[in-house]
């Protein structure tokens, strides 16, 4: 089964490519490398996911936040791969910013959520290293962001 199909199966809706609004590029891809550059938590009506994690939200609502950081990252692939997720060889890398209260611990609960998105479209080939640090603020307010490198083949 192709990615597109297991996307299909799995009910997934990608939200559309976003273009960066800063000076950087949304992804880069350097030898066989894929870099995807941080991607925000926004909901599936196109509204930030904002607030601290701990304080106005909860690990569940937290990781829904990475959830969607991990779908963005997947439609910022395909893009990069020219629309063909067949082109991706592997997910090496993860690390994930959660806004969170002083005294929230439980970050890697929260990333788990881009983690698991991405493992569930790719299976084998999802599976990565990761990082998953706290930060007391994040861009926009946001709750949560994550960038991703890939191999491509």
């Amino acid at each position: 089964m192709s990615i597109e199909e297991k996307i299909k199966k799995l009910d997934i809706k990608l939200p559309d490519p976003k273009d960066p609004v800063g000076a950087y590029v949304a992804s880069k891809i350097v030898g066989n490398l894929l870099y995807i550059s941080g991607q925000i938590s926004i909901n599936d009506k196109g509204d930030l996911i904002k607030g601290k994690v701990g304080k106005d939200l909860d690990v569940n609502q937290g990781y829904e936040a990475a959830k969607r950081c991990g779908l963005a990252i997947i439609s910022q692939v395909k893009k990069a791969c020219d629309n063909d997720l067949s082109k991706v060889k592997s997910c090496v890398k993860l690390t994930g910013y959660v806004n969170s209260s002083d005294d929230f611990t439980e970050q890697p609960k929260v990333i788990n959520g881009a983690s698991d998105i991405i493992s569930k479209i790719f299976d084998k080939n999802g599976e990565h290293t990761r990082a998953a640090v706290s930060s007391n603020s994040l861009p926009l307010g946001v709750s949560v962001e994550v960038d991703a490198i890939f191999e491509l083949i």
